[in-house]
């Protein structure tokens, strides 16, 4: 198996060299920027595996290169927030992160996440020759899921779902009239493995319901569930 690689965007050259020399050690190639502009031009150079991103960074924050990368890319991105900034890690999930840990953060709590997030698939790829059969399209009404191309069409036109978000959506629409729990939904679509926030569900339903419902405040597709969690009803 080729050599992962991962991007850390820090300035603190502290936490870079611990950063640096465990990430090795664990056999990671491992590249450093040390600023918001910098980091995104690595990013874009290197295509890494995952990227570390800190919110504090010279140049150009975390949130903004957050908010750039996921425009570009699926990439996996941890970021690191200081203790006690709940809004930081808010932001975070809200412009696209798929983990956070907390400073000051253990070393092992650390590798533990970036284990996980690069056992999780990414993006769907192509058919082969001689794969299996193509998954029947799921439909409700004027919204067609094409699971083999792993596409989503609502009323004829297509909507630019992140992959998470497709996942999230074929499984409740799959389940129709089930209600799923935050955790169930999570081992589902982000895997058994998955050590994160359990509000990450809660901003991919948001998102989701910006693109498939009329009134996104008023959703009647995708209902919140009170002390339960959510279900897809048409």
């Amino acid at each position: 198996m080729p050599e992962q690689s991962i991007l850390i965007i820090e300035d603190e050259e502290n936490l870079i060299a611990a950063l640096k020399y465990n990430l090795a050690r664990e056999g990671y190639q491992v590249h450093i920027a040390e600023d918001g502009e910098q980091g995104l031009e690595w990013a874009r150079q290197f295509g890494p595996d995952l990227i570390i991103l800190d919110i504090m960074l010279p140049k150009l924050d975390g949130f903004e290169v957050c908010r750039i990368l996921r425009q570009q890319t699926d990439i996996p991105i941890l970021i690191l927030t200081a203790k006690g900034e709940e809004i930081d890690r808010v932001v975070g999930l809200e412009l696209g992160a798929d983990d956070y840990v907390v400073k000051p953060f253990s070393m092992r709590e650390l590798m533990a996440r970036v284990k996980a997030m690069l056992r999780r698939p990414r993006q769907a790829t192509a058919v082969s020759p001689g794969a299996a059969a193509p998954l029947p399209a799921i439909r409700a009404g004027n919204l067609e899921i094409d699971r083999t191309g792993h596409s989503v069409m609502l009323a004829g036109t297509v909507l630019d779902l992140k992959p998470r978000e497709f996942d999230l959506l074929e499984l409740l629409v799959a389940n129709r009239g089930r209600a799923f729990t935050r955790d169930q939904i999570l081992e589902r679509v982000w895997g058994p493995d998955w050590v994160g926030d359990s509000r990450t569900v809660d901003v991919h339903i948001r998102w989701l319901r910006e693109k498939i419902e009329t009134a996104p405040g008023s959703p009647q597709r995708i209902i919140t569930i009170r002390g339960v969690g959510y279900r897809f009803i048409g």
